[in-house]
């Protein structure tokens, strides 16, 4: 080979590996940076440069709006959770019977629907079941004394109570002072042996719509719950036939287990006792109500009294609860209040009240509302005497009325037993029962005919008449084929009854009405 050419080869191939080496360098370097960027753009994925952040400091704490607060600090040891338990007798022979008294029973309390028994344990055998509820109340005197509803533990076995400053587990056994149905109120006491912490009692009357309030109890059995809302109307009469029970109304959250427990006003006093809800899913829906402090305290001091019974004056009339202009307008009057009933026997009818009569005034004072008629001769003591202005057919007239005891006058219809003291309380028979006659007014209702029939007025648990199915509010009409349209016939029948005898009721059961007919219940004297 030429040598120049030699030389030129082996330049060439000098340069070429030279080149070669020049881009393995290059694409090694690039290959370590790019390494180095993407490890260093990873490592910042989630992070950003922190040198110029300032540290959260956490400011004192400041009372910006603590009112509430304070309230419910203050009233939570005076509120208290209810445990009730009861053994409910359910014979099987009324089970799932039409119209029976739990379907329809115009008697019920109203307050069954909202604040019933929130769950039950096992059975006691056939035909009974332990039915334990819940509910709240509030301590009003240190001595033990609690203000609560009458139906958190009406034909409760054994009532108990949660204080709040127990230790878990920890249950008071409380004792029922008294309670009355026409409010819905009762009062229970615990025995302790140091002073424990009493609510303070406000006036009813200083509230008005819009003012601010507390709720305070165990909804759903969750104690010290406080809820907060506003005073949203006055006098609510929900309830037929309760005159008594004229309620405030608030949208402050209650829920089953509150009833019982106080709403308070900003100052930390008692103002109402939480006592229903109106829903259609037996939960807080935004309106609920409260029986007014002034009302509580009347009947609490009667509760708490050696009677332990609330006594009211009546004189036996009826109203329309709702005045009505037309009513006014057709009987030719332009104020006062017109009867629509008056009960047979009662002191107005003695009197020679009739139904169209207007009233207009007692003892010389205008009455205008039926509001204000009622509370004049509810304070009055039985027994005393009024006077009565009326006007009938478009004269002025006048009566003397002699004021009975509103439970003894409407005793039926109330469905409530008189006091044992009472001598003229019914007498307990050998069937573990206790009748009264059928009123005029509910053999109306009954659709039966006045003067037929005797009224179970207390059917004793675990007694014959309990075990045949019998409950207060029946409608005895014939026993043995032989009928009872009086006490003096029953007990007379009652009493030929022996030890393994046949016993049939023919019965119209309680809650029915015209169009139901009776049926029998039966069983064997023991």
């Amino acid at each position: 080979m030429d040598p120049r050419a030699s030389v030129l080869w082996m330049r060439f191939k000098a340069h070429r590996f030279a080149s070669t080496l020049t881009i393995l360098l290059t694409l090694a370097v690039g290959i370590l940076i790019g390494t180095v960027i993407s490890k260093g753009v990873k490592g910042q994925e989630g992070k950003s440069r922190s040198s110029d952040a300032t540290p959260l400091t956490i400011p004192s704490p400041q009372n910006l709006s603590n009112q509430f607060s304070q309230i419910a600090k203050q009233l939570e040891p005076s509120v208290v959770n209810i445990n009730t338990e009861s053994v409910i007798k359910t014979p099987q022979r009324r089970r799932g019977t039409p119209n029976s008294p739990d379907e329809e029973n115009p008697f019920d309390d109203f307050f069954d629907r909202f604040f019933g028994g929130q769950g039950g344990g096992g059975g006691q055998g056939p035909g009974s079941a332990r039915e334990r509820s819940l509910g709240s109340g509030v301590l009003v005197d240190p001595k033990g004394y609690i203000v609560t509803n009458r139906h958190v533990v009406e034909k409760a076995d054994r009532i108990r109570v949660k204080l709040d400053a127990d230790p878990p587990g920890v249950l008071h056994d409380a004792k029922l002072v008294g309670a009355d149905p026409e409010t819905d109120l009762a009062v229970i006491k615990i025995e302790v042996d140091h002073p424990l912490p009493a609510a303070r009692l406000g006036n009813s009357d200083g509230m008005q719509v819009g003012d601010w309030v507390l709720a305070v109890g165990s909804p759903f059995g969750l104690q010290e719950t406080v809820t907060a809302g506003i005073v949203s109307a006055k006098g609510r009469n929900i309830v037929p036939n309760r005159q008594f029970q004229s309620f405030i109304q608030t949208d402050a959250a209650i829920n089953p287990g509150n009833s019982g427990g106080p709403l308070v006003n900003m100052a930390g006093e008692i103002i109402g006792i939480n006592t229903a809800i109106l829903t259609d899913t037996n939960s807080y829906a935004g309106v609920g109500f409260a029986l007014p402090s002034n009302t509580v305290a009347t009947v609490y001091n009667q509760l708490i009294s050696p009677e332990h019974r609330v006594s009211r004056g009546s004189i036996g009339i009826e109203f329309n609860a709702q005045e009505n202009p037309a009513i006014a307008r057709v009987y030719g009057v332009t104020a006062g209040i017109t009867v629509s009933n008056v009960v047979a026997g009662s002191p107005a009818d003695q009197a020679g009240l009739k139904v169209g009569d207007t009233i207009i005034a007692v003892d010389g004072k205008t009455v205008k509302t039926g509001d204000e008629l009622v509370a004049d001769i509810a304070s009055r003591k039985p027994g005393s005497k009024i006077s009565l202005g009326f006007v009938r057919n478009g004269k002025k007239q006048e009566t003397s009325v002699t004021v009975a005891d509103r439970s003894k006058l409407f005793a039926s219809r109330l469905g409530e037993d008189l006091p044992g003291s009472d001598e003229t309380a019914p007498k307990e028979s050998k069937l573990g029962l206790s009748v009264r006659a059928v009123t005029p007014d509910m053999a109306d209702r009954l659709g039966i005919t006045a003067g037929k029939g005797v009224i179970a007025q207390d059917v004793r648990p675990g007694s014959f008449a309990e075990d045949v199915g019998l409950a207060r509010g029946d409608v005895i009409l014939e026993v043995n084929k032989q009928p009872v349209n009086n006490e003096e016939q029953f007990a007379r029948i009652v009493a030929t009854l022996k030890s393994g005898q046949d016993v049939v009721f023919l019965v119209r059961q309680r809650g029915s009405g015209p169009q139901d007919g009776t049926i029998f219940l039966a069983g064997t004297l023991p």
